[in-house]
């Protein structure tokens, strides 16, 4: 029992990574229709930038964060206006090879500015182990959990308060019936870029102190972040997050208590269990395409 309690909490810092890189996902699929396989690498650009920041222009952390974070936003701008617009009237399947491109670009960006060292950044407040119960956390855990949550929160009232984020879900459900009202969907489209990175940028701070970052962490993290968004139905609400801790503890009590050298195989048994068995998500409601 005690090593299942450190392996569930373990699990739920995990799991709270992959709910912030699945609504990344979500925002964007709900605002254009296809999934940008690029925000695993928006997640490595957070942690890699914070990384430039401090380690060669030796901001101090405080600063290097959000300037990692707008570095990364800018890079998701930029990847809608140059990228995804154009070709706005693709087809979904062309978009998506889209996607896929822009992420070996970037990776390959990356690559060539940075090397393929792993790069340390250092904890937010100390490496001293806390005790809860018989199990024990690194402050960095607290510090994903916490900022996780405060994020899903801002995102939250964002989506269901302000006149942006009610015109956003208002393009998710009908674009053509949003453009009739006067809502700019193109406006609308690159916000979801700009927010989806922004969140992708803060994932990889966050996590890069427990991990470490390099420039080809997104491809695994952006998957897992994938399988989070299926198992929570493509949503931008609590189901996400609720499939993102989901897998982190089922992944955490597998590596554990069964063998670390399945971690990964873990997470894309429980896709390919989802997609065959509810393929809806778990909290999705099933439809049906109308003509």
């Amino acid at each position: 029992m005690e090593q299942i309690l450190q392996y569930s909490l373990s699990g739920l810092a995990t799991g709270a990574i992959y709910a912030l890189i699945g609504i990344g996902f979500s925002i964007i699929y709900n605002a254009t229709g296809i999934i940008n396989f690029a925000q695993g690498e928006f997640v490595m650009l957070g942690g890699i930038l914070t990384f430039f920041f401090l380690d060669i222009l030796q901001f101090p952390l405080w600063g290097a964060v959000p300037m990692a974070v707008a570095g990364a936003t800018l890079c998701g701008l930029l990847f809608e206006r140059l990228a995804i617009r154009p070709l706005a009237k693709a087809s979904p399947i062309n978009l998506v090879i889209i996607t896929i491109g822009g992420s070996i670009l970037i990776r390959g960006l990356a690559m060539l500015v940075w090397g393929k060292d792993t790069h340390s950044v250092p904890s937010f407040s100390g490496d001293d182990p806390i005790s809860i119960g018989s199990a024990t956390l690194l402050p960095q855990h607290l510090w994903i959990i916490g900022i996780t949550l405060v994020v899903i929160c801002l995102n939250k009232y964002f989506f269901y308060h302000t006149i942006s984020g009610k015109a956003m879900r208002a393009c998710a459900y009908n674009p053509r019936a949003a453009g009739l009202v006067g809502i700019d969907v193109k406006r609308m489209v690159l916000l979801s870029f700009v927010i989806s990175s922004a969140m992708g940028s803060m994932a990889g701070i966050i996590i890069a102190p427990l991990t470490m970052t390099a420039y080809d962490v997104g491809v695994m993290l952006g998957l897992k972040g994938f399988c989070a968004a299926i198992i929570g139905g493509m949503s931008t609400g609590m189901s996400v997050v609720v499939g993102g801790l989901l897998l982190g503890v089922l992944e955490s009590l597998g590596a554990g208590m069964i063998s670390s050298g399945y971690k990964d195989a873990i997470a894309f048994i429980i896709l390919l269990l989802i997609l065959f068995i509810r393929p809806q998500g778990l909290f999705g409601k099933a439809e049906t395409e109308r003509v």
